[in-house]
């Protein structure tokens, strides 16, 4: 099944405060419609075998673990296999990082400490050839906010890490992507964040200037492999 340009997108988003970001002005950038599906309202996963004509699909974050009792987690992950499957376009942020790891056969556990807050990952030497992170600097800025983290599922790339992480981005195939870390932030998604971070955590729209900025480039970069750039 291959993906093309203006086929529409699916994200599906966990909790109100963690929606698609700058992913979704992306897409539509992009000539394609998206449809968020609202885990937290109660609508369903799509099922493994409803991708055919998507554009690409994006997984979220949020507090959950891969872990919970919640049925949707499971089903998730066999929408995120069937897809890579398929060869779409896919995106994994935090949770659904964790999550596509997680479907591919990868492990996952508690990290080493907490990273919250405005911080920084470093690109491998693997990641300069990669068509997403190649032309992205190094070290990359970012916004953190996870606690549990993952092995890297058989025939992964690893793309990013740093002190505290080793397995901060990686790449799966062609065009499935997982990142630990959030590149999607802009003003507005930021302003919902706030009164759920943890005591003590401020991330300002300031602060995330220069992480919209370079992550704009990434997020862009990633949506253009649905027309197969």
């Amino acid at each position: 099944m291959a993906a093309a340009a203006g086929n529409p997108w699916v994200v599906l988003q966990h909790v109100s405060f963690e929606g698609p970001g700058a992913i979704a002005l992306a897409v539509r950038d992009a000539g394609a419609t998206l449809t968020v599906v609202r885990i937290d309202r109660g609508e369903p996963v799509p099922a493994a075998d409803s991708l055919d004509g998507i554009g690409g699909l994006v997984v979220m974050g949020g507090p959950m673990s891969v872990h919970d009792p919640l049925d949707w987690l499971s089903e998730e992950r066999c929408l995120l296999r069937a897809a890579v499957e398929a060869g779409l376009p896919v995106l994994g942020v935090c949770l659904g990082a964790q999550q596509l790891a997680a479907a591919l056969g990868g492990e996952i556990m508690a990290g080493p400490i907490p990273e919250c807050g405005v911080g920084e990952v470093h690109l491998t030497a693997e990641a300069v050839d990669d068509p997403v992170f190649g032309p992205a600097p190094t070290p990359l800025p970012c916004v953190h906010w996870h606690g549990d983290t993952f092995t890297l599922p058989r025939g992964a790339v690893r793309l990013a890490q740093n002190e505290a992480y080793e397995n901060q981005a990686f790449r799966v195939g062609r065009c499935a992507y997982g990142l630990q870390f959030h590149v999607e932030v802009n003003a507005a998604l930021v302003a919902h964040w706030g009164p759920h971070l943890p005591d003590g955590v401020f991330v300002r729209a300031s602060d995330v200037a220069h992480v919209s900025r370079t992550g704009d480039g990434v997020i862009r970069r990633f949506v253009a492999l649905a027309g197969g750039d």
